[in-house]
C-alpha cells in the first residue's frame, strides 16, 4: 500500500466520510482498506487525524439481533449494580468510586 493522501480540515472531496459520518448514513466501513485521511491543525501538538472511507464501498450496518441486545442489557446492567451492597444503583458506577455513591460515603448519607 503506498502513501494515504492527506487533505485539510473540511477539505475532503465527496464520496469520502469518517466511520461517524458512515454510521450515520446506516453505513460500516465493511473491510475495506483505509482511502485517505483529514487533518486538523492545532497550535501547541501534532494534528488531530480521522481516516476517511470510500462511501460507494461501505457496506450497511449490522442489525441488532435479540442476543446481542439481551447480551448488551445485561452488560450494562452489571455497570450499574453495587459490588458492596448488590443493588442497582440507577446509574453507571463510576469506576474512581468502585461503588455506588451509598456505599462509598455512608457517613454523608447518615447526616442527610
Amino acid at each position: 500500500m503506498g502513501t494515504l493522501p492527506v487533505y485539510r480540515w473540511r477539505l475532503a472531496p465527496d464520496g469520502l466520510a469518517t466511520r461517524r459520518q458512515l454510521r450515520a448514513l446506516g453505513l460500516r466501513p465493511g473491510g475495506q482498506d483505509v482511502a485517505a485521511q483529514v487533518e486538523r491543525p492545532r497550535r501547541r501538538r501534532g494534528p488531530l487525524v480521522a481516516y476517511l472511507y470510500r462511501i460507494d464501498a461501505a457496506k450497511p450496518v449490522r442489525p441488532m439481533t435479540p442476543a446481542k441486545r439481551a447480551a448488551l442489557a445485561k452488560a450494562n446492567a452489571a455497570r450499574r449494580t453495587c459490588p458492596a451492597c448488590r443493588r442497582d444503583a440507577g446509574y453507571v458506577i463510576p469506576p474512581t468510586l468502585g461503588t455506588c455513591a451509598t456505599c462509598a460515603f455512608p457517613d454523608k448519607q447518615r447526616a442527610a
